[in-house]
């Protein structure tokens, strides 16, 4: 009797893995519009700040300002950009998106180095940029 409830326990949780995995998204490292970062930021070989959100969120728009004036300040020397995950929904899924604000930071060669969830201040964004080197 106890074999049989071990065995129907295990056959339970194989279903349930297996039902979980037929819903997860698969994950997506190409470097397209429908990958983890837009194919022209992907083309240019410079760290990269994805900062994904959405224009009514609150942390969304404190954030905005802040990303504009690093996106001036690290130009030519990293790619700050600002994704509305309602109209890019295909890389929001693809980054995995689950809290916004979402930051990602990606090297020069497009891998993911740091992803923070809420909001970031200007300073913890330059300390981030300054561990990866850009000056």
């Amino acid at each position: 009797m106890a074999k049989m409830k071990n065995l129907t326990r295990l056959l339970i949780v194989v279903l349930l893995l297996l039902l979980t995995s037929l819903f997860l998204p698969p994950p997506s490292f190409c470097q397209s519009s429908t990958g983890k970062i837009p194919k022209d930021i992907a083309q240019t070989p410079i760290p990269k700040l994805l900062d994904f959100g959405r224009g009514k969120c609150i942390p969304c728009k404190a954030m905005a300002p802040i990303l504009k004036e690093l996106s001036e300040e690290y130009k030519d020397r990293a790619i700050i950009m600002i994704i509305e995950i309602d109209q890019e929904t295909k890389l929001t899924e693809a980054n995995r998106i689950r809290l916004i604000p979402t930051q990602i930071f990606f090297d020069a060669k497009n891998k993911e180095v740091l992803r923070h969830e809420g909001f970031m201040s200007k300073d913890d964004i330059k300390k981030v940029f300054q561990k990866m080197g850009v000056q």
